[in-house]
């Protein structure tokens, strides 16, 4: 499920949020407290602000306020045993190390923030710090529920991002036309959010597997005998 809200900050993400998750987690288990995987998860306290660049730091040692190379990465993800692609560039190589170290500890609730830019091709800069963007995400069971950032409404920086983003995170996929488009007709200043319904599924009813939550999931082809083979073939 997504929005946008015209004239929303990071702040006022944040705190509708917080108290939307709340009372979705209410409404449904009845309690502000819930279990996954065998850990007590409290809803009820305010949920912390974390910092991606700090945790990323004292998980891995690799301080991302510095200038770091890929093979950087791919070297600390080969000495922690993370998995990757080759074509991985920057972006994908640090939230892939990222999500094998930092996320899977982020247990009770929190607002996971400060993104390295490489990772949010789509969000604003943090004025404070051009390695970093005004985006969160709410974590919860070491799972990502919710994502949200300050839109970045600038055609031309946006054009300029999607681009760079083909090599940084190893994306080939061709750039979005018609939403620059669209960008360029004018956009408000706004904040978007994404919930991953599924996730949520899952962390409420205690399930490890996205598939067991799924309604309808996509199944493989189901295969085929030799006399149905010859017969499609001859057809």
């Amino acid at each position: 499920m997504e929005f946008y809200a015209a004239y929303w900050d990071l702040k006022k993400g944040m705190k509708f949020s917080e108290k939307m998750f709340k009372k979705i987690v209410l409404e449904i288990t009845g309690s502000l407290e819930t279990e996954h995987n065998g850990e007590k998860i409290d809803w009820k306290k305010k949920f912390p602000a974390v910092d991606y660049f700090k945790e990323f730091k004292k998980e891995t040692g690799i301080d991302l306020k510095k200038e770091i190379t890929l093979e950087t990465l791919k070297k600390k993800a080969d000495e922690l045993g993370i998995k990757y692609e080759p074509n991985y560039g920057k972006g994908r190589m640090i939230d892939t190390i990222y999500k094998k170290t930092v996320r899977k500890k982020l247990i009770q609730p929190c607002f996971l923030v400060g993104h390295p830019l490489e990772v949010s091709p789509l969000s604003k800069i943090d004025p404070k710090n051009p390695k970093k963007v005004l985006r969160f995400q709410i974590v919860a069971g070491g799972s990502e529920l919710c994502n949200a950032f300050s839109e970045l409404n600038d055609p031309l920086i946006q054009r300029q991002r999607l681009t760079e983003q083909k090599e940084l995170i190893g994306e080939h996929k061709a750039i979005d036309e018609d939403f620059l488009s669209a960008l360029e007709y004018a956009m408000p200043p706004a904040g978007g959010l994404g919930i991953g319904i599924d996730r949520l599924v899952m962390l409420l009813t205690n399930q490890n597997s996205i598939r067991d939550v799924i309604l309808f999931p996509q199944l493989k082809p189901e295969k085929k005998t030799a006399d149905e083979q010859d017969q499609t073939e001859a057809s």
